[in-house]
């Protein structure tokens, strides 16, 4: 497939795009601001009216609402090229919830943990999810399709949902598991923006491997007949969306359909060569998170809607047409 416009120009719309809802992100909300009220924030001058606003409340939000829309758009991208499964999602496919289970239990039971010990209770969880589905998916003799993966994924999902929330429950933790799982940025800190490392270091490998990964979504005996290595290929990059949806839910909490959705709407964009697909499922990915955060901030202000009710209203519809048209990409 040719692009409809050259990758180039196409990555250049993106960024002007996202500037421009950052700049309205940063001005918009219950205390609107202004452009120079936000200059002011940027080169450090506290004289400004809405300084601390700006400095300590909506820099870092927009910062992970940028990072944590690139991960999971990046991961949806990578699981789907590898499973060859149009439907698959960290959300739906058991990720993000192992990564809410075991943050609960790392709450629960290591109550002053460092934040990185958290991050790593979050890895951990999604890698435990991630096998838990697929080996549920593999289990039969037909190994397993589309729609056996998101059914075991759907069901695990509930289950790990439902682990993290009776920890909550018997320790009497319920409000900070459901402060760190909501699928949220209420809160967040410069602090919490340690795991932006994280992020980064898995879309590199990501971006790396993306020549490897393309050849795997389109057939895999054709990859082992050019030399390439399918299981370790597959192995780094289920490594990589461990880091991504767990650096994700660390950050924010759960929050599904991003990775489904913004893969189907790249692909329909630069095609099915994942040297372009995860580059703009970043780009793409962080630009519809910080409309969903926009919306969740203006939609009821000053109280906030949830920013994962805003992502189930753009991606329920967006998986029921999928499944319509049986798992076929937008091509």
């Amino acid at each position: 497939m040719t692009h409809r416009f050259p990758f180039r120009l196409q990555v250049l719309l993106a960024l002007l795009v996202l500037a421009v809802l950052v700049a309205l992100s940063l001005s918009m909300g219950a205390a609107n601001t202004s452009l120079q009220d936000v200059y002011q924030a940027i080169i450090g001058q506290e004289s400004g009216k809405h300084y601390t606003i700006l400095r300590e409340i909506r820099f870092p939000r927009i910062i992970a609402a940028i990072f944590v829309g690139s991960a999971l758009a990046v991961a949806g991208a990578i699981m789907q090229g590898v499973t060859r499964n149009p439907l698959a999602d960290p959300g739906l496919l058991g990720l993000t919830a192992g990564a809410n289970a075991a943050l609960a239990f790392m709450l629960a039971l290591l109550p002053q943990s460092s934040y990185y010990m958290l991050i790593l209770a979050c890895f951990i969880g999604a890698g435990i999810g991630m096998i838990i589905v697929y080996s549920i998916g593999i289990s039969t003799k037909r190994g397993f399709s589309p729609l056996k993966l998101v059914l075991a994924g759907a069901a695990v999902s509930a289950l790990l949902q439902a682990v993290a929330d009776g920890t909550g429950i018997l320790f009497k933790i319920a409000k900070d598991v459901s402060m760190w799982t909501s699928g949220g940025l209420v809160g967040t800190t410069w602090q919490a923006l340690i795991i932006v490392p994280f992020i980064i270091i898995g879309l590199v490998i990501a971006f790396i491997f993306s020549r490897q990964l393309t050849i795997l979504s389109l057939n895999e005996e054709v990859a082992v007949g050019l030399g390439q290595n399918t299981t370790l290929i597959k192995v780094m990059m289920m490594f990589v969306v461990v880091i991504l949806a767990g650096s994700a839910v660390a950050l924010v909490g759960n929050l599904a359909f991003i990775g489904l959705m913004v893969p189907h709407i790249v692909r329909a964009l630069v095609g099915t060569d994942y040297r372009f697909v995860l580059p703009m499922s970043a780009l793409i990915g962080g630009l519809l998170m910080v409309i969903a955060d926009l919306l969740a901030r203006i939609v009821n202000a000053p109280y906030e809607t949830p920013v994962v009710a805003i992502i189930s209203i753009l991606g329920l519809p967006f998986f029921l047409l999928l499944v319509r048209k049986g798992g076929r990409q937008f091509v």
